[in-house]
Order: C-alpha cells, then sequence, then structure tokens
C-alpha cells in the first residue's frame, strides 16, 4: 500500500486530516443527475448540463468555503490519570469554535483497542461559543496507556461537505486493579467481612495488648471484669484487648501460566491482585509490616515489609501491571528466596492455583524448613466447573460419567491436600467473587488467635 493510498483508507476510516463529501452531497448529486437524464430524454443540450453541472459545483465549494477554517476549531481533553481495572469514568472534552459560524460535529478519541468507549460524541456549536462533552470509558486491563489524539469532524452549513482535523493531546493513563474490596475493608472490616457472610472472631481471652475499658456486655469473659473501675464507677466495666501489632505479613503472588485461566470478571491473577492489595489494606490499617513478592518462573517484584497506609500506595504502583506469564511457577525457587529475605517470623500468604502446586514436590523441602518459623496460607479460587459437575443430577450415562470423574477429581485433591497440610501447609479455596473476604478474614482470625 503506498503512501497516498493509506493516508486516504485513514481519511475514511476517521483517522486523518482532510476534506470530505457526506452522503448528503452524494444522494443530491445522484438525484440531480436523474434530473439531467431526463432532461436529455426531452431535448435538452449539452450545453445546459455542462453549465448546470458547474452550477452545482460551484454552489457546493461555496458551501464549502463558507465552513469554519480548522485553525478556528480547538478541543481539550480532561482524563482521569489513574483508573481501576473494570469501573467506568467519565472523560470531559471542551471543544471551542472561535470563528462566528454555527457547525455540527462528530468527535473520535484516539483511546487503545482495550478501552470500551461511548463515542463518537455528537452535537452543535454554535459560533464564538465554547461547548463541553463527555464521553465514558471502561478499563478493563491494566496497565499503562497513553492517548496521543483527537479526531474531530464537523460539517460545513449546508451539510455537503465534511473537514476532519486531527488534534495533538497527550495523556497518560494508568489502569490499576479493582479497589472496591479494598475501600470497602478500610472503612469498616467488620461490617466488609459480614457483608461477604463471614464473620471475625472474638479476640482469645486476655491475650494481645490492652486496648481500653468498656462497658460490660452479655456474652463478655467474666474474667476480663475491671473491678476497680466497677466500684468507682457503680457500673460493670471490663477490659477489652485488640492483637498485638507490628506482626509480618508476606504475600506471595503467582504468575504463571495457570493463573491466566478466565473467570467470570478477568482471570485468576486480576482475582488475586485485588484480594492481595485487600489483605495489604487490612494489615497496614492494624498497624502490620507488609511485603509482597510476585513471581512465576522467576521473582519479578519484591517490595520490603514496611507498615503506614502510605505503604499502601508503594505496593501498588508496583504490581498494577503485573502480567501472566507463559512459563510454569517455580515454587521452591521462590521459596527459598523467601527464606533468603524474611528472617523474622512472618505470615505467608499464598496465592496461586492449588491443583497446580499440589504437584510440586520439589518445593516440599523449603516448606518443611521455612515451617519451622513461619505461618503458611495458601489461597486459591475454587473450579466453579468442577463443583458444577459435582452437583449435577446424573439424568443419563454421559452425565454420570461425568459427575464420577469430577469426583474423583476431588477425592484426589483432597487427598494430596491433606498430605500438605500434614507438613504444615494450610489450603483454602473460595469463589472468585469472595476471594478478597475469605483473605482478608483467615488473617483476622489468625491475628486474633496468636498463631503469628
Amino acid at each position: 500500500m503506498t503512501k497516498s493510498s493509506r493516508s486516504l483508507l485513514g481519511r475514511l476510516l476517521f483517522q486523518d486530516k482532510g476534506i470530505l463529501p457526506t452522503s448528503r452531497l452524494l444522494l443530491v448529486y445522484a438525484g440531480f443527475s436523474a434530473l439531467l437524464l431526463v432532461g436529455t430524454l426531452i431535448g435538452l443540450s449539452w450545453t445546459w448540463i455542462f453549465v448546470c453541472n458547474a452550477l452545482f459545483i460551484g454552489l457546493s465549494l461555496f458551501d464549502l468555503l463558507t465552513s469554519p477554517s480548522k485553525k478556528e476549531i480547538e478541543v481539550k481533553r480532561s482524563i482521569p490519570d489513574q483508573m481501576e481495572r473494570g469501573l467506568t469514568y467519565k472523560v470531559s472534552l471542551e471543544i471551542t469554535n472561535n470563528s462566528n459560524r454555527d457547525l455540527a460535529f462528530r468527535l473520535l478519541d484516539g483511546t487503545p483497542q482495550s478501552f470500551h468507549t461511548s463515542l463518537p460524541l455528537k452535537g452543535p456549536l454554535h459560533g464564538h461559543s465554547v461547548g463541553t462533552g463527555s464521553y465514558e470509558v471502561i478499563t478493563p486491563v491494566r496497565g499503562d496507556y497513553v492517548l496521543n489524539r483527537l479526531y474531530f469532524r464537523y460539517r460545513s452549513p449546508l451539510g455537503l461537505w465534511e473537514k476532519q482535523k486531527t488534534v495533538e493531546s497527550h495523556d497518560e493513563v494508568k489502569v490499576i486493579p479493582d479497589l472496591t474490596e479494598t475501600r470497602k475493608v478500610l472503612e469498616d472490616a467488620q461490617r466488609f467481612l459480614l457483608y461477604e457472610g463471614v464473620k471475625i472472631r472474638k479476640q482469645q481471652s486476655g491475650a494481645g495488648e490492652f486496648s481500653k475499658i468498656r462497658n460490660y456486655v452479655v456474652g463478655d469473659d467474666p474474667r476480663k471484669i475491671n473491678w476497680r473501675q466497677t466500684a468507682k464507677l457503680r457500673e460493670v466495666m471490663t477490659n477489652e484487648y485488640e492483637p498485638e501489632h507490628g506482626k509480618y505479613i508476606t504475600i506471595l503472588i503467582d504468575c504463571g501460566r495457570m493463573m491466566g485461566a478466565e473467570l467470570k470478571k478477568g482471570n485468576r491473577l486480576e482475582k488475586s491482585l485485588e484480594a492481595a492489595m485487600t489483605v495489604a489494606a487490612a494489615a497496614l490499617q492494624n498497624g502490620d509490616y507488609v511485603s509482597v513478592l510476585a513471581f512465576s518462573k522467576n521473582v519479578k517484584v519484591y517490595i520490603p515489609p514496611a507498615k503506614g497506609m502510605a505503604h499502601l500506595q508503594t505496593i501498588l504502583n508496583r504490581i498494577y501491571n503485573l502480567e501472566v506469564d507463559a512459563a510454569e511457577s517455580n515454587y521452591a525457587a521462590v521459596l527459598h528466596y523467601v527464606q533468603t529475605v524474611q528472617k523474622k517470623r512472618s505470615l505467608l500468604l499464598l496465592f496461586s492455583d492449588i491443583h497446580t502446586f499440589l504437584h510440586e514436590d520439589n518445593a516440599l523441602y523449603y516448606l518443611q524448613r521455612l515451617r519451622r518459623q513461619h505461618l503458611f496460607l495458601m489461597i486459591g479460587i475454587e473450579d466453579e466447573m468442577l463443583m458444577k459437575q459435582i452437583k449435577a443430577e446424573p439424568v443419563d450415562d454421559i452425565k454420570s460419567m461425568m459427575k464420577s470423574m469430577a469426583q474423583n477429581q476431588m477425592l484426589v485433591k483432597k487427598r494430596e491436600k491433606a498430605k500438605w497440610e500434614k507438613q504444615g501447609l494450610l489450603m483454602v479455596e473460595a469463589r472468585e467473587e469472595k476471594l478478597a473476604s475469605t483473605a482478608v478474614s483467615h488473617y483476622i482470625d489468625m491475628m486474633n488467635r496468636g498463631l503469628v
């Protein structure tokens, strides 16, 4: 394809600057030509035909010349520099018409192909005025994106021609994981878990740090009654304790091939990142130290432990653009790496595919050594298709065979899980929509029980 043909194709595809005839011009000219053809049948001379064509072309060119100049049109974009995956955002546009003529426009934004938008934007714009418009955009894929151009088309007064202008407008957009669950747990962890159907367990009697003295309520441990305050206030008062702060939490995120399995919304890695951010927010809010390690064949990202809510932004900036690798995960290598960088006792929270991990006997040696110092918890997403086959009614031979195979696969998984749990690795599977709440509830439960 030559350079000139590519330029013409770009104009037709709304991707270049230039002038194009509208459908109105083509239809009017077709009707006008039909009238001239009829005129030739009744004796209209060729001279009049040429004169009429010249007048028509002159009228259309006059219409083109009376349309606003491209230099008199300005377009500006206002877009958030950070957007969460799968959420709807509004992009604002400001269009300035510096001419004294009205126009009707269409506008396209040069968004990446993965963006879902409500474009094109259409509307009228009066002379010497500033118009505003907006469109909605959904970003389903994480990563860094650059928007460089806006494509603006407007019609001549009679609507016979369209002028197209390409506006250079540079904006950088960062698409991060969906932090809806993270915001919920930051607002109120107890309400978040109750909403998800999970209840935080009570603190063990007398364990943890003293928090405050409050009124005694039914169900409190009588051994924690503060008799001095009770006698002073003449009301039954009790001591309240909370888990000790300053514990170490290490979040391991698997980015191997199996984490690319598609779910209802996104894939396993997407859900694991969202759950990891939620657990990190809960831990940092409680005053714990959080470190994050992402891996596949090798270690991809390691964020050293730190405390404070400012560390949450550090974690987000380092892991928001993680992608699934084509390689298999090397669990033995990452466990060996954890052994070298994490010297203090911590809760190792591993987000991975349990079915794949169960067949990694090479990791057992490192797990046995790390188990002496650390507490392990592995969280995966349950296989919805497998559970559906197990619950299906065996109405015929094929259904019965599929149900039997699914049940056998589940029994093998339970047997392998029991072998690993004997070595100190706890394994939990949750539905994709409850992965974050399950991870947070287990974290809080382990902190409350003083296991770390």
